[in-house]
């Protein structure tokens, strides 16, 4: 590990935390040469996922994609812990497949369940943007199903 200040590569681990939550372990450095101290974070390379787009694209999957549509169906309804911890059990859940792909409208679904539980209202924005709603009747659907 190169020292950040004089990018000397003689460094020793001071103190190391792994984090319970993720997997994240945390490394505090010190140099051996100027004897400045840093902190470090390693983390697992998850596997590559592929989504599969309603055009036929392929992209690499990305969770943050996952917990903008979550933050913008919720606006101040879920705590970032939840919306996280939503994003995070359904990005376990994609990565446990046996297929390296999964489709957008899969995630779609996982998300909608996942706030079906969590918010109800959180779930009827998702689900308005997600279905496409277009009319009333829609949304009075919607409500039926979830009373």
């Amino acid at each position: 590990m190169l020292c950040p200040f004089c990018k000397d590569k003689n460094t020793k681990v001071v103190d190391k935390r792994d984090s319970d939550e993720v997997s994240i372990t945390r490394r505090r450095r010190e140099c051996i040469s100027c004897g400045k101290r840093f902190t470090t974070y390693e983390k697992a390379e998850s596997p590559t996922m592929k989504v599969l787009k309603k055009d036929g694209s392929l992209q690499h999957f990305d969770k943050e994609k996952i917990i903008k549509g979550i933050k913008t169906a919720a606006q101040k309804r879920i705590s970032e812990e939840e919306i996280e911890s939503i994003a995070d059990e359904i990005e376990i859940k994609i990565l446990n497949r046996k297929s390296p792909k999964v489709s957008a409208s899969d995630i779609g679904r996982m998300v909608m369940n996942r706030l079906k539980k969590a918010d109800k209202i959180s779930y009827i924005r998702f689900a308005s943007v997600y279905l496409g709603f277009e009319g009333i009747e829609d949304f009075k659907s919607a409500l039926k199903e979830i009373e």
